[in-house]
């Protein structure tokens, strides 16, 4: 009787924490979700609500020669090229899929997406945001991100 007591309140104790990791996975895309609200409505005091002070953001893509390159972007000149971005260009970024791993306070999300500027494709790629939660919040300490033409078929898939 003793072994299937304990038994059953492992299994409990299993269940009852997955179900805080999948609460925990939802506030975590909600969070990436809003940063992307904000992004598509080229509105920074929303994207700002969902980042950590001192945000790092890069990104890793091909310069103009084909050389692969880490590119470091301020967080303020990255918010002030969004909502400076002409009212007659539409862009939306696509998101196919979260791959969210937690661990404490401590979050990452790999976010495959496709990219289109004025209705048509532009770029695919990977986004992967970092976060962090403090005060029972989670925020994104950090974002990079990258960028490419070729290869986009299979983007969703991944």
């Amino acid at each position: 009787m003793k072994k299937a007591i304990v038994c059953l309140f492992a299994l409990f104790m299993g269940y009852s924490s997955f179900g805080q990791e999948a609460s925990e996975g939802s506030e975590i895309q909600n969070v990436i979700e809003t940063f992307f609200e904000g992004f598509h409505a080229k509105d920074s005091i929303i994207m700002k609500s969902v980042l950590a002070e001192g945000v790092i953001v890069q990104t890793v893509g091909k310069s103009k020669s084909g050389e692969i390159k880490l590119h470091n972007e301020e967080i303020s000149e990255v918010l002030k090229n969004i909502v400076s971005i002409p009212s007659e260009t539409t862009f939306k970024e696509v998101i196919h899929s979260y791959d969210i791993r937690i661990d404490g306070a401590m979050a990452n999300a790999w976010t495959p997406y496709s990219f289109f500027l004025n209705d048509g494709f532009s770029h695919c790629g990977v986004n992967n945001f970092q976060l962090f939660k403090k005060d029972n919040k989670w925020k994104i300490i950090y974002l990079i991100d990258t960028r490419r033409r070729e290869g986009c078929e299979d983007i969703a898939k991944k």
